[in-house]
């Protein structure tokens, strides 16, 4: 589907769906407002462990990366691949096993596909990230067996605003980049039509680092297969070397509201570029004795989507609201050599329908939905180790709860099909199913206990099952294995809540068993030079405990002490014999924080601890402990109806050595080191 046709579509078929339910009427005093959050039962009562950033704490904690912006939180890390690329990772588990939205429509982008390409969300512009710790496919597919991750615009506006224009800038800067970012938005309106507009724009220089590039792990080992001392001096350090990006993004939206609804579109673009840093550089020539390209690769990266949405309050019968989005999105990067010839070109054409009716009656209140994605991807070049596939996926599903006497219940459940249609090979297709059964039971003074239990089940990506190539992000000859099958998963999960006017914590335990889990293998063999390896299933068991609490210390007139910890730990195996360690697993994390508000004064100090990560698979390398410290200062001072915040940030103040478990290349880049940010934020 082209995206001309969709935005002349839009045009056309927008007044037609709004008139109707309008009619002849009069426009009255208060329009309703339709608003559906990332899960349509009771945010407060969800028996599923949930996170919700919003407000000043998402100003404080935004980044470069959705990852970044994440990574802080209980039972979530990030993949990072630089400072421009980071996917999320929660309760160990990442890449296709969580869904990452954009106002609750897919990205619609290839960072499924492999570890270096960038989300495309922007994180300056979101008004609120929701995330759902656990199984999540009941909602959103099999792609989100392992959570969900869902960043709100506002690019398409519900309602009609109250005050004519409203918004805010921000722009700050990076002191270990010198890198700059700024970002707008702007909201309106008038009568009945309201609209938006936002805009960013960030930039950074290679980073500095505490030491060297690749961890000492890797060089010891590299030392020991050269059969000498370590060469020290021939390394990198200081800088990590194709860590610099630059992006710009932009969007408009506009919504005709009606009496009891509104009909919205909006439009937006993202061009970014940025370095692959990692042992790219370290690639040699085709040529038997070519001498090797001295720098990294970069990738550009172009992205043009489309949103529609309709909303409605009771539209018919006993459904209280309706809500349809569709998303169009077309998006081409390229991945660029040294030299500037054009390495690959991945697209990815793509579009989502999601409908939603909203429904009471009696006592039971839920959701009846139906979703549908189509995909049109394909790789073309020297690292097209996926061929072109074309993949459908379409769901039904249905939650509901109702409230008792003691407690409430929630369940619900889902039936899915996946097509896969490579350009060369056999069509494959799954059927995919998920039930859910929740009790969430409020008892004592402030305390809540959320038990929930899932059944959920994964269809294989295509590049689990089609991959046939060199891929240098993993350092691996990838093969896929066409005869995989669905992943599927019992998890039962229980979260405790307290919330007081003192002090309040929230602390969840898991534990999911996994059947045919899918993941890769080395095979012994070498392939192009590189190791190969191989997707398979085996069973496998994942455990951990997610906890974090606050409690006041100290109030005084005008302000408060806060002091907060925060702990999360998961361990995995293989059911097989030997090494049943499965890679990249976050380790242990425990750390503390300061929090003090005094008028126009905010503080922030928060100290977190990182174990090593001992329990490796074959052919990944340990991981060494490290400690974090970061301070956020800010001041607001406000004038008539707006204010301005001025702010002090600074991170990993103790300039140690981080490498996340979790990343790709963790081995050969480490995170930023000792980094200071300031920057002011206008609201009006």
């Amino acid at each position: 589907m082209k995206i001309e046709n969709v935005v002349l579509s839009a045009a056309l078929i927008g007044p037609i769906l709004a008139l109707g339910p309008v009619g002849a009427q009069e426009r009255s005093d208060v329009i309703e407002e339709v608003v559906v959050v990332a899960h349509p039962l009771s945010g407060e009562g969800l028996s599923q462990a949930s996170e919700v950033l919003q407000g000043a704490e998402l100003d404080r904690k935004r980044s470069a990366s959705i990852g970044d912006t994440l990574g802080r939180e209980p039972g979530i890390r990030s993949a990072q691949f630089g400072k421009a690329v980071g996917r999320p990772v929660i309760h160990g588990l990442g890449g296709p096993r969580v869904r990452i939205m954009e106002d609750r429509i897919d990205t619609l982008d290839v960072s499924v596909t492999s570890a270096d390409h960038a989300v495309s969300v922007e994180p300056f512009i979101a008004e609120r990230i929701e995330v759902l710790k656990g199984p999540s496919t009941l909602l959103y597919g099999s792609g989100a067996i392992g959570g969900v991750v869902d960043v709100h615009t506002g690019r398409i506006p519900h309602a009609v605003p109250e005050h004519k224009i409203s918004g805010g800038i921000e722009t700050r800067f990076d002191t270990n980049t010198n890198g700059n970012s700024t970002a707008a938005k702007f909201n309106g309106g008038s009568g009945r039509f309201a609209w938006h507009l936002d805009g960013t724009f960030k930039d950074g220089d290679e980073y500095e680092i505490p030491g060297f590039a690749e961890s000492a792990q890797l060089r010891a080992l590299e030392a020991a297969e050269a059969g000498g001392e370590e060469g020290d001096d021939d390394e990198v350090r200081g800088i990590l070397p194709g860590s610099q990006f630059e992006s710009t993004s932009y969007a408009g939206g506009a919504s005709y509201v009606f009496d009891g609804g509104f009909f919205g579109v909006s439009v937006g673009r993202i061009d970014s570029e940025y370095g692959l840093p990692g042992g790219h550089a370290e690639e040699e020539g085709e040529d038997e004795g070519a001498e090797e390209e001295e720098g990294n690769p970069l990738l550009e990266l172009e992205q043009t989507r489309v949103d529609l949405e309709l909303g409605i309050s009771n539209p018919f019968g006993v459904f209280s609201g309706l809500n349809v989005r569709l998303g169009i999105n077309d998006y081409e990067h390229q991945e660029i050599e040294p030299n500037g010839e054009v390495a690959t070109d991945f697209s990815n054409e793509a579009w989502e329908l999601r409908t939603e009716l909203l429904y009471e009656k009696g006592n039971w209140a839920g959701a009846i939905g139906f979703q549908h994605t189509d995909r049109e991807f394909s790789a073309i070049g020297e690292e097209a180790f996926v061929p072109p596939v074309d993949t459908r996926d379409t769901g039904v599903f249905w939650v509901a709860e109702r409230s008792f006497a003691n407690f409430d219940l929630e369940g619900g459940l889902r039936v899915g099909r996946v097509e896969h249609e490579p350009q060369n090979g056999d069509d494959e297709d799954f059927t995919t199913y998920s039930v859910s059964l929740g009790v969430v039971a409020p008892f004592g003074d402030g305390w809540n206990l959320g038990v929930v239990a899932d059944y959920s089940s994964r269809a294989p990506v295509s590049e689990e099952l089609f991959s046939n190539g060199p891929h240098l992000v993993t350092n691996a000859f990838e093969l896929g294995d066409p005869d995989l099958d669905n992943e599927r998963a019992v998890s039962i999960a229980a979260t405790l809540k307290f919330d007081g006017d003192i002090w309040d914590t929230t602390v969840t335990t898991y534990v999911t068993s996994f059947t045919d889990f899918i993941y890769e293998q080395a095979t012994g063999g070498i392939e192009d030079g590189l190791p190969v390896f191989q997707f398979q299933q085996e069973d496998a068991l994942f455990f951990g405990v997610d906890l974090e609490a606050s409690v006041q210390v100290a109030q005084w007139e005008g302000g408060n002490a806060k002091l907060r910890v925060l702990a999360d730990f998961v361990e995995a195996e293989l059911d097989v014999s030997g090494n049943d360690n499965i890679p990249r697993i976050p380790p242990l994390r425990y750390g503390f924080g300061v929090e003090l508000n005094s008028g126009v004064l905010t503080a922030t100090l928060d100290y977190l601890h990182v174990d090593d990560q001992d329990d490796v698979s074959p052919d990944e390398l340990t991981t060494s402990d490290y400690d974090d410290l970061s301070v956020y200062v800010g001041a607001t001072f406000p004038f008539g109806e707006s204010s301005l915040n001025l702010f002090v940030a600074g991170k990993n103040l103790t300039d140690d050595e981080q490498r996340s478990h979790t990343s790709f290349i963790k081995d050969f880049a480490p995170a930023p080191g000792r980094t200071f940010e300031l920057g002011a934020r206008l609201l009006f």
